[in-house]
């Protein structure tokens, strides 16, 4: 970790108050108790006794005192004063300031209320504990874990000390780990297996490849053949898997596996020898969690495609037979007639039918109609059973290879599993069979069928592991998402740190009473104000009056503003792509942040051209060969190689995203366009024409191919916060919630917006609890439920929707469960995508599970109230979501290579080149933000009318004076070089 890993928006909130304390929160964390007040009033004057209660709650809150008290919020200094009875506010803080009273209260409230200095005796020692504590459990992000130690130290009233000097001690501590892990992973391996590890990096003779590319080479076709073969390279990792000494940190040890998977075999074997070997010994241990991932992968990928084509067969099946259904069915309407003529007598009606429709034509009526009709529910066995060989083929290796573990709702399929491997002539557990199968599985002579059981099985076994009822271990996307939270003497020691960052108490109680006392007020505000707003209404549709949100019209754009556009536009320099990157290299440094996988500070003559090359290379997708110079040394074929294989990589891109998201959060537009509090997430389809696992199928995207959603993070200054490869069109809300977690740059967008689909009960819970708010556009409310939780309350028109109640008695029981959740998660201990399976079981929920969802089904409440109350909030909504399709729009012009296609096969691969497609955007976009700024500059001096209105309409994903095709040259104009902006275009000389 470097020693100066913290953000500027870190440094300059360090030691200071927050902007965005709620009246609640400052009515609980600014409450002085009787021992307080008794001290503070004998206190000679009322400025005093108002210094030495601000110092106080100061000290305890901020973690340091304060030599200039108007720096505290006056919100803050108002609630003291009247729990003090102080009213001359303002003369009391000048007074105090004038004082020398201040010097000797601090010195008072360090020895009355136990402040300790951060270099006092033992200080450090607890500190570097808990530190090491939570580096070898939890997560190693750098920001995050800087926020926890503030905390930290606020909470056992240290005194917070100089910025570097937290900075320095988190590195130091992260470097006294690793090295501490590396002789942890290798000081028990034996002659035996330290040859073996070695031979990994080798070349044998007439190969190519080391044996450890060859064994990450995973599968690229899913296929019953190819899952064999995937099963086969479990045993294959097993039989080189070394068991790890006990105690050692799993996710540590995983960062470690996932380089070695990564990596170049060349960059591993330059790493130091117990690097290296550590990096080894966590690949062999980690290699069969990464096989085990590969094989139910392709499981999943067959037994989806298995029970869709029989589905699809059926469905055949069912057009050709409708001819010979309708002629049976016309038959029997036919005979129905006879049987409803209430002129016959009962005597009458079976001669009258079989002199009308015939005996025999009726016997043959009814045995088609009963052969051709199926129950609604039906699972297409009779489709099923010709594909009994291709299950035969895999199912053996499976259960001999496969061991599956479980929750509760997964234990009657791991018993079918056992008793199918076991080849027991006991009866088979039956516990997983539904009504649906139990017609197959069992006959109407009570017989048992033993293809169509297995069928049931792997039906709810596929069904199991998407939910993540069934889970393995090792693995990396298939294992228990609850294993690592929290939990013990370590919560104990934690909660506390986690309900101050998060604004949580300990006792629900108290934040459920706000919540609920929020929802009363919104729900009597929207209500008050309903007759007035001419954009909602009931509407009578089918007997139900429901609420009819009318649809906003679209935004009218002046004509300033189209003509300060043109004006803008036509003053934007033309440039090649590789000077845009050179250029804003230059002026920020973001290559600083990309560090040699080994040697650190490692650098080359001209290594900012390379980089900048390897990026556009990926970021356009036409592979280095448009980029290659024999003639200038930077452009070397071979340099470019090694600048990819040692510099470019998942972290690097990270953290230079990191720089450029601050570069941009600092530019004169940007903040006019919003302070980075804002973030929309939404994706972006790339076909896949090469096989793939980490591709899927979807006609409306892919046509008759497979691809990959780039699901991404934007902020509402434009920038990309993070993002994420997956399949095919994986459900947003699964992918979401880890997509706003795990981004680290400096801004902390609090306010989410998807579109329509992206949102559950749960989903609006967790980014509740999380300090977020879930905002999503809301396309058609007819069918919304809208919650309340009293009763009795009378919300006048609104009481039509609030019909539904809300049981805070489902959360209270649970409430620590819910915070060790949340506090997990907001510390990376378990992945977000794995407990949203877990959660979203459809009618099968955990307790935990109703919990979240209850307090998410009264903030979507909320949030829908205010959605339909406010037009801004409707309005800001729709042109943040706008942004995203720009964004896209200037990403699809910038991937235009090999058709704009995705070609590369693995997972890690496909993460590494999108990611630099992301940086590419974000760098654009930051070099069009200097230049509009400059270009709106000119125009103020020339005296053009600039509304500001106008210009937070500015968009900066303007693509026409890029040249993005033909041979690039990476050279920068000489101006630019000493730091100046180029020349603005003459707009009367385009």
């Amino acid at each position: 970790m470097p020693v100066d890993f913290l953000s500027s928006a870190h440094r300059e909130n360090y030691g200071r108050y927050p902007n965005d304390l709620t009246p609640e929160f400052i009515a609980n964390y600014f409450f002085l108790d009787d021992k307080d007040l008794e001290w503070i009033g004998n206190k000679r004057g009322e400025f005093s006794r108002l210094g030495y209660a601000l110092q106080l709650t100061t000290a305890r809150f901020v973690g340091t005192f304060f030599s200039d008290l108007t720096e505290i919020p006056y919100k803050i200094i108002e609630r003291i004063a009247t729990q003090i009875n102080v009213n001359d506010i303002d003369n009391c803080l000048n007074r105090y300031q004038q004082s020398e009273q201040r010097w000797r209260h601090n010195a008072e409230i360090r020895v009355r209320y136990g402040f300790k200095e951060f270099h006092g005796k033992g200080t450090r020692f607890k500190l570097g504990r808990w530190l090491y504590a939570l580096f070898w459990t939890g997560t190693d992000r750098p920001g995050l874990l800087f926020e926890q130690t503030v905390l930290w130290l606020i909470n056992n009233k240290v005194l917070l000390p100089g910025i570097t000097t937290i900075e320095r001690f988190i590195a130091e501590i992260r470097s006294r780990m690793d090295i501490r892990l590396w002789r942890s992973l290798i000081k028990n391996l034996t002659n035996d297996q330290t040859e073996k590890l070695d031979n990994l990096l080798l070349v044998a003779d007439k190969q190519r490849q080391s044996l450890l590319d060859i064994l990450r080479k995973g599968p690229v076709r899913a296929s019953s053949k190819t899952l064999v073969k995937a099963l086969k390279r479990i045993e294959t990792a097993r039989e080189l898997s070394i068991e790890l000494p006990k105690r050692l940190p799993e996710g540590r040890v995983s960062v470690l596996s996932r380089f070695a998977n990564t990596a170049k075999t060349t960059a591993i074997s330059r790493l130091s020898y117990e690097r290296k070997m550590a990096t080894l010994v966590a690949f062999a241990h980690y290699f069969e969690a990464t096989t085990q991932d590969d094989a139910l992968d392709i499981l999943s990928i067959v037994l989806s495609e298995l029970f869709s084509k029989a589905k699809r067969t059926n469905h055949k099946k069912r057009l050709r037979t409708l001819k010979d259904l309708d002629s049976a069915a016309a038959t029997l309407i036919d005979a129905c007639k006879v049987v409803l003529d209430n002129n016959l007598t009962d005597q009458e009606v079976r001669s009258k039918i079989f002199n009308t429709v015939g005996y025999e034509e009726l016997i043959i009526a009814v045995t088609e109609a009963k052969a051709l009709i199926q129950p609604p529910d039906d699972v297409f066995y009779r489709e099923l059973e010709d594909k009994e060989q291709t299950v035969k083929n895999f199912l053996p290796a499976l259960l001999r290879v496969i061991h599956f573990d479980g929750n509760e709702a997964g234990k009657p399929i791991i018993q079918a599993l056992d008793w199918l491997k076991s080849k027991s002539k006991k009866e088979a557990p039956m516990a997983l069979v539904s009504k649906t199968w139990k017609r197959y599985v069992l006959d109407k002579e009570n017989q048992f069928n033993k293809t169509a059981y297995i069928f049931c099985v792997l039906d709810k076994l596929q069904g199991a592991l998407k939910r993540r009822d069934l889970f393995v271990s090792p693995s990396w996307r298939y294992s228990d998402p609850r294993a690592n939270l929290h939990g013990g003497k370590e919560w104990e020691a934690i909660r506390p740190v986690i309900c101050r960052s998060l604004n949580l108490t300990n006792e629900p109680h108290g934040y459920l009473q706000e919540f609920v006392d929020e929802l009363d007020d919104t729900y009597k505000l929207v209500a008050k104000n309903f007759d007035n707003n001419p954009f909602i209404r009931f509407d009578l549709i089918k007997g139900n009056e429901e609420l009819i949100l009318t649809q906003l019209d679209k935004l009218d754009e002046p004509e300033s503003l189209k003509l300060l556009r043109s004006e803008v536009k036509s003053r934007l320099p033309r440039v090649d792509l590789p000077e845009v990157l050179l250029e804003i290299a230059k002026r920020i440094n973001f290559i600083s942040a990309f560090t040699h996988i080994n040697e650190g500070n490692a650098r080359a003559v001209d290594l900012e051209i390379s980089i900048c090359a390897v990026l556009l290379a990926q970021a356009c997708n036409t592979g280095l060969e448009p980029f290659v110079r024999e003639d200038i040394p930077a452009l070397k074929r071979d340099r470019l190689i090694w600048v990819d294989q040692n510099y470019i990589r998942d972290e690097t891109i990270t953290a230079s995203n990191a720089i450029l998201v601050a570069a941009q959060n600092q530019s004169k537009l940007a903040k006019k366009w919003g302070g980075g509090d804002i973030a929309s997430a939404d994706g972006m389809r790339f076909v896949v024409p090469v096989r793939s696992l980490h591709a899927a199928p979807n006609p409306k995207y892919f046509n008759q191919g497979r691809g990959v959603t780039w699901y991404n993070l934007l902020s509402n200054q434009r920038t990309g916060l993070n993002d994420v490869t997956v399949p095919g069109t994986l459900r947003d809300s699964l992918i979401l919630l880890g997509v706003v977690l795990e981004q680290q740059t400096e801004l902390k967008p609090t306010r989410i917006m998807t579109d329509t689909g992206a949102y559950s009960d749960i989903v609006f819970g967790l980014f509740r609890l999380l300090g977020y708010r879930f905002s999503p556009r809301l396309a058609d409310l007819g069918d919304a439920r809208f919650w309340r939780v009293d009763p009795l309350a009378d919300y006048g028109k609104l009481n039509i929707l609030a019909k539904h109640r809300a049981n805070l008695e489902r959360i209270i029981p649970h409430w620590d469960d819910v915070l060790r959740l949340v506090g997990s998660l907001k510390l990376g201990r378990v992945p977000a995508t794995g407990i949203m399976r877990t959660l979203q079981v459809g009618d099968k929920s955990t307790r935990l599970a109703q919990a979240i969802a209850e307090i998410g089904r009264i903030d979507k409440t909320i949030h829908m109230l205010n959605y339909i109350h406010d037009e801004s909030c409707r309005r800001s909504t729709l042109l943040q979501l706008n942004l995203t399709e720009g964004r896209h729009s200037l990403a699809r012009s910038v991937f235009h290579g090999k058709r704009g296609e995705l070609h590369q096969r693995y997972r890690e691969g496909q993460e590494d080149q999108l990611g630099a497609l992301g940086l590419v955007l974000n760098i654009l976009v930051h070099w069009n933000t200097i230049y509009m700024d400059a270009a709106l500059d000119q125009l103020k001096n020339d005296n053009f009318p600039v509304n500001e209105e106008d210009e937070v309409r500015l968009s900066p994903f303007a693509k026409a004076h890029f040249n993005m095709l033909g041979r690039y040259s990476f050279s920068m104009p000489d101006e630019v070089k000493d730091g100046k902006l180029r020349s603005l275009r003459d707009p009367n000389n385009p």
